[in-house]
């Protein structure tokens, strides 16, 4: 079943400045005559991008964080393994330097990167690559793609099956003892080095690779923002994978609720039972991972895949930054015993019903808004897919119709908040640092990288939307004047 319509829906954008690092521009197309595309001033060859905006710090911003998000994330784990879960520091009267060769030597000690965690990081990546060019699906419908004349690109949609197939094949492969589950968490600090070189690896080949068949799109010509944004906008191979559509969904969080199945049988192993703050993550880790997957049709009309290119950013995080750092909250409590974090039967209760809640604000918001999206395109594709909540779809939703052939949208959950999305997915992931508690800090990473991470976004959005639609944002803002929380702020 398909309606028929159409419409643009508002994506996000920033404004700072970087400065030149390398070019991967013609020199001749530098300075070209621009034309607004895609909110950015941009030249008669959609190569290049001369509109003097840059997201994340610029150049500056964009290559700290390829520096120090990878030590980081090696930070964490030395803090788990050998302090006790807790940052490390300095002991009294300790200098920075020496400090900072042990951690280093400390890494290396816990986070070698092994044949044994290349060889199942990668091929599990190629299983996965299998499942998708062989298992069922459907078709969807991106948006339009202005400079290939306003093409909308096929995507197969197959996540669903992938995942409850892989579950299988991890059970045979535990249970046969060929691959036992709790690799994953004996000898995650092996699979953290190869998951962060990995990322790194695909990102340099995948930015060069778009440079050489001359697939690149909107570049600056400051070569670590470039990298860091990505040159090619929609990379596939086999005429079938999109790849920054198979990298967002399948390898993040079928590897983020691996780990959690693995921290659930480790502990069964170990005490004969499985606490409730473990099985919490299981479910919550379950909840996420479905929900992607379950919805995968709608991934096809978001910003990340009309917007976003395949860059260290997508690339890294999907590959690195989810899997491997979102699933410290579980990393403890395994690494505990049960009485460091135990909370009374009533304080669990209520963080159960707290994760459900948000979950299905999280999951029908999210479903109005791309469901509304995918309607005016004319794309729209009905699922049965489990589960398939009450209120995902809106019936005769409001609008505004926008000045600029854009629309708005007014009702559901988006006319109690502009945000409400990022409320709900902030109220998930605190409730994964709460049923934790506050012994450690480690939990709490991804809650705090979270909140921050979405006032900027929300910033970015705010301005971009203002510069867009004018006066008719204006008017959005009357008709739904809270961004986070309705009646609040």
């Amino acid at each position: 079943m398909e309606v028929r319509s159409r419409g643009k829906s508002c994506g996000e954008n920033g404004s700072t400045n970087g400065s030149t690092n390398g070019s991967a521009i013609p020199k001749e197309l530098v300075g070209s005559d621009t034309a607004a595309r895609d909110n950015l001033k941009m030249g008669h060859d959609h190569r290049v991008d001369n509109s003097g905006e840059f997201e994340f710090g610029g150049v500056w911003g964009t290559g700290l964080v390829m520096v120090f998000f990878p030590l980081l994330m090696w930070y964490m784990w030395v803090g788990q393994v050998y302090y006790n879960s807790q940052f490390p520091m300095p002991e009294k009267g300790e200098a920075i330097g020496d400090f900072a060769a042990k951690v280093v030597e400390l890494a290396y000690e816990c986070s070698y990167p092994t044949r044994k965690a290349w060889l199942v990081y990668w091929g599990f990546l190629a299983y996965q690559s299998l499942l998708y060019v062989t298992l069922p699906g459907v078709w969807a419908k991106g948006n339009p793609i202005p400079h290939r004349n306003n093409l909308r690109l096929d995507y197969f949609c197959n996540a669903i099956w992938a995942f409850y197939f892989t579950i299988a094949t991890v059970i045979v492969f535990h249970v046969t003892r060929i691959l036992p589950i709790t690799f994953l968490v004996d000898e995650f600090g092996s699979l953290l080095s190869v998951g962060i070189l990995s990322g790194i690896l695909v990102s340099f080949i995948g930015y060069f690779s778009a440079i050489h068949r001359g697939a690149q799109h909107r570049m600056t010509g400051r070569f670590v923002y470039d990298f860091f944004m990505g040159a090619e906008l929609n990379p596939r191979i086999f005429g079938l994978m999109d790849l920054k559509m198979f990298f967002e969904i399948r390898l993040p969080w079928f590897i983020l609720f691996l780990v959690s199945c693995a921290a659930a049988v480790k502990q069964y192993e170990t005490l004969g039972y499985v606490t409730p703050q473990v099985a919490f993550f299981l479910l919550a880790h379950w909840l996420y991972t479905n929900a992607c997957c379950k919805g995968e049709e709608l991934v096809v009309t978001t910003w990340d895949m009309s917007h976003e290119k395949w860059g260290y950013m997508l690339i890294f995080w999907n590959m690195a930054g989810v899997p491997l750092t979102y699933c410290h909250g579980v990393l403890y409590l395994v690494r505990h015993d049960p009485s460091v974090y135990r909370w009374p039967a009533g304080v669990n209760i209520f963080l159960y019903v707290f994760l459900l809640c948000a979950y299905y604000i999280f999951d029908t918001c999210n479903s109005q808004k791309n469901r509304f999206r995918q309607m005016e395109n004319g794309t729209l594709v009905v699922r049965k897919t489990f589960p398939q909540l009450p209120w995902q779809t809106l019936k005769n939703p409001k609008f505004i119709k926008c000045k600029n052939g854009g629309t708005l949208l007014t009702s559901g959950w988006y006319g109690l908040a502009r945000k409400v999305h990022y409320t709900a997915d902030f109220c998930q992931l605190t409730s994964w640092g709460l049923i934790c508690g506050f012994a450690s800090p480690l939990p709490w990473f991804l809650p705090a990288f979270f909140m921050t991470m979405i006032l900027h976004r929300a910033w970015r959005d705010t301005e971009r939307c203002a510069k867009k639609y004018g006066a008719d944002w204006e008017e959005y803002k009357r008709q739904v004047p809270y961004l986070f929380i309705p009646y609040v702020i």
